[in-house]
């Protein structure tokens, strides 16, 4: 989509009912939304939680169908706005290309917002980055906080997938360069302070989350931002990055995007604030959340909708024939051939995730974004079967077809709508023991049959309890292809334990980060990066990045 069929932001606003006064424009189709200016009306929306089944390693279109879905509900007359998270540059360049919806559904200016957008990843790497800064600082010239080296926790961060930087020395070169020890980087969008801006309400609470963040740990007590004086310098870089974006969709329909965690090792959900807005300035907002269900739909109801409030009226599913298919066991090269047997048995995937929504005591509609040569014979079979199971479900051609594609799906979601509303239940209370929390996640879930710690997660655990930190919820990074931790477990396995390598402290987000299986926090470029894809004209016009 060329910038001349963009409308102006300030027109984009207006559908909000802001004012060009109200909003800081970037450009001519990019604007922030002051966070006075978030506040200034009461909630009024209803609010949709988009979700998944486990996807294929080229995703099931989640984001496409958010965009999609908030068209055509706007076709219907309503005032829908999508809320969703930021890009991270990590994928763009590396498996699954730009993260901006796709086709006639897709959030503009797409080549912008999947490059550096207005700059929130980078001031939230700065400020992680400062920090890390700061503590080596205090380490080299003889720590007033007598923190050991080795008992220093915080590692750098990088919005870009490199392996390499997993695990590094620094220091080295003499004494004169800095204490030698052992470190490591994460990608951006798992670091602790992208958690604390996106659970942050406002830059009071931010910089008091970012005060609460753990830099060492100590055998007796956690050693802390505050303790060292560095949560008002790092709030200072991180005032414009608080203030959620407005941006529009192919249609021109009212975007809300901010914040970009991975639900795989991190809560996977766009920023409080920014749901806020939706909720302020909207009737209906679809929000997405990362990956499956078992990932980023359990963290936003046992994170962040306590955290802030939120009451979610409806969990919409996304699935594709070829998801069903994969987890039916076809194999992924052939994922788009037609195959009944496979569809049937990976079904099984599909139900599990639905039958953990309800235990939110959530409604569930299921969305089935169409390929073009997905069958009719199949389609009709899912959603009879699905009708037998008294689930309601709806095909969408979003990406084909936009808003006018997503009809069929938008009114089943608008009569779900019109029902009285349900008071979702989270699956635990901040009160129960971190362990006990786990184990629910774990085995109600995932369907596990039970937890397995090895001995340094043992040993995190103990440390939580004599910190009295038990009232931490949990946020488990796990791999997104699978229920299980074995991303090779594909469909709705049975019989397995869920392995807990080591757990990591997010004080300041309010969480512990279960490490499972082999799921790290820096990941590394495929063999054919996406990166290998984009090209740029001699005139600056980049192509490849969708």
């Amino acid at each position: 989509m060329s910038e001349q069929d963009l409308w102006p932001i300030g027109d984009i606003a207006s559908q909000l009912g802001l004012h060009r006064s109200d909003i800081v424009q970037l450009g001519s189709f990019k604007a922030k939304i002051p966070l006075d200016v978030v506040y200034q009306n009461p909630r009024r929306a209803k609010l949709i939680l988009m979700t998944s089944i486990n996807p294929t390693p080229p995703g099931e279109g989640k984001t496409t169908m958010s965009v999609g879905l908030a068209q055509s509900l706007r076709r219907l007359g309503l005032a829908a706005t999508a809320v969703l998270r930021e890009p991270s540059l990590g994928p763009t360049f590396g498996m699954k290309g730009g993260a901006t919806g796709g086709g006639a559904s897709q959030v503009e200016p797409s080549t912008n917002i999947n490059l550096h957008f207005t700059g929130d990843f980078h001031a939230i790497g700065a400020a992680h980055n400062l920090l890390a800064a700061l503590v080596d600082n205090e380490l080299f010239h003889g720590s007033r906080l007598k923190v050991k080296p080795s008992r220093v926790t915080w590692k750098r961060v990088l919005d870009m997938n490199d392996r390499a930087l997993r695990h590094i020395l620094i220091g080295l070169g003499g004494s004169t360069q800095g204490i030698l020890r052992e470190t490591g980087f994460d990608i951006t969008a798992a670091s602790e302070v992208m958690a604390v801006l996106t659970l942050s309400r406002d830059i009071a609470e931010l910089k008091q989350r970012l005060g609460r963040m753990v830099i060492a740990s100590e055998p007796s007590k956690p050693i802390t931002v505050a303790d060292l004086g560095a949560a008002d310098a790092m709030t200072a870089l991180l005032t414009d990055a608080m203030m959620p974006n407005l941006v529009q969709t192919s249609e021109h329909t009212p975007v809300i995007m901010h914040g970009g965690p991975f639900a795989n090792i991190a809560h996977g959900c766009n920023s409080i604030v920014a749901t806020e807005a939706g909720l302020r300035l909207s009737d209906v907002v679809i929000t997405e959340a990362g990956f499956g269900a078992d990932l980023g739909a359990e963290k936003f109801l046992d994170i962040k909708a306590p955290i802030a409030g939120l009451e979610p009226q409806l969990a919409v599913v996304v699935v594709t024939l070829r998801a069903l298919r994969y987890h039916g066991g076809q194999p992924l090269s052939a994922i788009a051939e037609p195959n009944m047997t496979a569809l049937k048995k990976g079904m099984e995937n599909l139900l599990k995730h639905i039958e953990n929504l309800r235990r939110f005591d959530l409604r569930v509609v299921v969305g089935i974004n169409r390929f073009d040569n997905d069958t009719d014979e199949e389609l009709r079979w899912l959603i009879r079967d699905l009708e037998q199971r008294d689930i309601r479900a709806a095909e969408a051609n979003v990406f084909g077809e936009g808003g006018l594609g997503g009809r069929p799906l938008a009114l089943v979601v608008q009569e779900m709508l019109s029902l009285p509303a349900r008071r979702y239940a989270p699956l635990y209370d901040e009160s129960v023991p971190i362990q006990e929390k786990i184990h629910r996640i774990a085995t109600t879930i995932y369907g596990a049959s039970d937890v397995e710690y090895a001995p340094a997660a043992v040993n995190a655990l103990k440390r939580l309890e004599k910190w009295n930190q038990q009232n931490l919820r949990v946020c488990i990074a796990k791999t997104q292809y699978s229920l299980s931790d074995n991303p090779s477990l594909i469909g709705r396995p049975e019989g397995f334990d869920i392995h807990i390598r080591d757990i990591e402290v997010a004080r300041g987000a309010g969480y512990v980060v279960p490490l499972a299986g082999d799921m790290i926090r820096m990941p590394g470029l495929p063999k054919d990066p996406a990166a290998y894809r984009v090209s740029i004209t001699d005139e600056g016009e980049v192509h490849g990045l969708k």
